[in-house]
């Protein structure tokens, strides 16, 4: 919570800053404003280098390790199902739903000055994504050069060959599988260390991000942070209530008992903005639902380590923020990529302060949006996050009843 604050503090110290210099009109303070952006990109750039190696280590030690979840059998198995069915659920819900809610907004920013390098990359994605066909598109889905695919940023070859290598290990020997898991394992302990490293830094990072645009979009910048806030925030509120009618169709509990057993751990995550630290509260929960004590003793744990059911709402809405922002149209081809991506990535997003938008990196660079845009998220994340773990919290108990549901 204290790098939360750090982090709120940052941006409204940088917006204030940046609104009193652009009234200013004083170009000396201008370029003094401008010449802090190069701190900013120098530390997108550290979370950008810790992406692919982080994706890649997180994906196999899940998917190589699932034969330990597939050993429990038919729980293991109808778990995993109802994780991927309510995060496809929730990428088909906010799919139409964010763009009408950007289109009430008018596009009144333009485009705020990027740092050159950056205009440059995307541009020349934009561009390449508007002329590509679907043959193309179909046929680079699997990268003939895999480490060419991770040197580009081409996220979406790079999590299929991920994913498909994985599969290998978890169907080789045991030597192999431990050996291998081990090692990705440990690679992925690593980065999260150096990812905890760069998100420390998140105040100094988002300050040079901010104080530049705030500069030269004045008043305009602290209105469309208002709007992100609102967007995200009542988005994640509709999926929580959609899941009401979901636990009552499917897991046959009535909304009103299931309302009544999820509003503890709602509020635990509300206050502290962490699924794991809800875990008691869900437990307590799922004995008020009456579910099974083995099946909730299973799918609870590891629903509020691995499942992220915010996280297709969360890349969407992020995304068009950053491309209502910038000026770039994102089409549906863009938001397909980025919810196809989240039903993936979900189980990878690391467990720490915003690990979620570290992950979507590589993904603004492939639909064209600038990486920049990421510290925007971050910087602003503060009061949606308590919503977002509010949404991962119910998630993880409709889970537990939906899977409950299926063993009776």
């Amino acid at each position: 919570m204290k790098e939360s604050r750090y982090v709120l503090i940052s941006v409204a110290v940088a917006i204030a800053l940046g609104i009193a210099i652009a009234a200013s009109h004083n170009d000396a303070l201008i370029r003094l404003a401008d010449g802090v952006a190069p701190i900013g990109t120098l530390w997108v750039n550290a979370i950008r280098m810790t992406v692919i190696p982080l994706v890649i280590s997180l994906l196999i030690t899940a998917v190589a390790s699932a034969s330990d979840v597939k050993s429990i059998g038919r729980l293991g198995l109808r778990t995993l199902i109802v994780f991927a069915l309510l995060l496809v659920g929730t990428a088909i819900v906010v799919m139409p739903f964010g763009p009408a809610l950007f289109r009430l907004l008018p596009q009144r920013l333009g485009a705020p000055q990027l740092p050159a390098g950056a205009a440059e990359a995307a541009g020349q994605i934009a561009v390449g994504g508007q002329t590509q066909t679907f043959s193309t598109w179909l046929t680079s889905l699997l990268p003939s050069n895999p480490i060419g695919a991770a040197a580009s940023g081409a996220m979406m070859p790079l999590i299929l060959f991920t994913l498909l290598f994985a599969l290998a290990v978890a169907r080789s020997s045991t030597t192999t599988r431990t050996t291998l898991t081990r090692f990705f394992q440990a690679l992925g302990d690593a980065m999260l260390t150096l990812v905890r490293w760069v998100v420390m830094l998140a105040p100094i990072g988002v300050f040079a991000l901010v104080l530049p645009l705030a500069t030269h979009a004045g008043t305009a910048l602290a209105g469309a942070i208002g709007f992100y806030i609102a967007a995200y925030s009542v988005g994640c509120l509709v999926v929580t209530l959609l899941l009401y009618p979901v636990v009552a169709v499917f897991g046959r509990i009535p909304m009103r008992r299931f309302a009544r057993a999820a509003l503890p751990s709602q509020l635990i995550a509300f206050s502290s903005s962490s699924s794991i630290a809800s875990l008691p509260a869900l437990v307590e929960s799922a004995e008020q639902l009456e579910l099974p004590p083995a099946t909730t003793g299973f799918v609870l744990p590891l629903a509020v380590s691995t499942f992220k059911i915010a996280a297709p709402l969360s890349w969407t809405v992020g995304a068009l923020f950053v491309g209502w922002f910038y000026g770039i149209p994102i089409h549906a081809g863009g938001l397909a990529i980025i919810a196809f991506a989240a039903v993936f990535l979900a189980f990878a997003v690391p467990g720490i302060p915003r690990g979620a938008f570290i992950m979507l990196t590589p993904l603004f660079l492939t639909i064209g949006l600038p990486a920049e845009g990421i510290g925007l998220l971050i910087a602003v994340d503060a009061i949606p996050d308590t919503f977002s773990t509010i949404l991962n919290v119910t998630g993880d108990l409709a889970a537990g009843a939906l899977v409950a549901r299926g063993e009776t």
